[in-house]
């Protein structure tokens, strides 16, 4: 648990360096992100180069580690990753690359432990990829007047006044696929009990409140929802966290 920690850390950190070097023009014709560290001019490019090269050299010391099937598919990752800062230049759907960067954890951990993939960590992969096109289409609301004006293209352009109808969509795939994951996982020791579940019918509730509240023309709520998402992934996480509890103290 703890390697994964510190990988996700630096792998996570090494992916958002990487898109600020490759986006530093774009950011510098953004009111929101005109004052981040690249285009503000506060950290030189070669600095920034050296801090991801730092951040990848953690993470390439943690995956090795792992078992060989581990590694191949950790090193997989880095062509979604290299690609997904360039999508937004030629397609609506760049949230859609972020999810399967930012995804790709959900089938480490199963390979890390078991060397192999099956339908539960795949299944887990495709609502994580569903979870975050969704909040981060309403991230990408803050700045749909100024990413018209620079050709930034992204699924809350795409979506507009639909994007309502397209979280419903994308936010009921996600409780989806993570329910068919829990239940491929198998059911007793196997598998997770009750809590797990439970805990996607809080956090289906907490989307539901997302999408009820949601107000596309206004980017202090947009970026308070999109925050608020750490809240549905703490309460899947301690859902399934009480579930291994509850197999511990009362097998089947």
């Amino acid at each position: 648990m703890a390697l994964f920690v510190i990988g996700s850390i630096a792998m996570r950190g090494a992916g958002c360096t990487y898109n600020d070097l490759v986006d530093r023009d774009i950011d510098d014709r953004v009111a929101r992100t005109r004052s981040r560290p690249l285009p503000s001019g506060r950290v030189t490019p070669f600095q920034a180069k050296v801090f991801l090269v730092c951040q990848a050299l953690v993470g390439f010391f943690v995956l090795i580690q792992f078992n060989l099937f581990a590694v191949l598919l950790g090193i997989a990752s880095l062509a979604v990753v290299a690609l997904y800062p360039f999508l937004k230049r030629f397609t609506d759907w760049p949230q859609l690359g972020l999810g399967f960067a930012f995804s790709w954890g959900a089938l480490m951990g199963w390979a890390a432990y078991w060397g192999t993939l099956d339908a539960a960590p795949i299944l887990l992969y495709a609502g994580s990829v569903a979870w975050t096109v969704g909040y981060d289409t309403i991230y990408a609301h803050q700045d749909r007047e100024d990413d018209a004006l620079v050709g930034v293209r992204s699924t809350a352009r795409l979506f507009g006044n639909h994007t309502r109808r397209a979280l419903v969509v994308l936010y009921g795939l996600t409780l989806l696929f993570f329910c068919l994951a829990f239940i491929a996982t198998g059911t007793g020791a196997t598998g997770p009990a009750w809590p797990a579940y439970a805990a996607l019918i809080v956090g289906g509730a907490q989307m539901v409140w997302q999408i009820w509240t949601l107000d596309i023309e206004n980017g202090e709520e947009c970026l308070k929802l999109f925050k608020s998402n750490s809240l549905f992934g703490w309460i899947v996480f301690l859902g399934l966290l009480f579930s291994g509890l509850w197999t511990l103290s009362f097998p089947a």
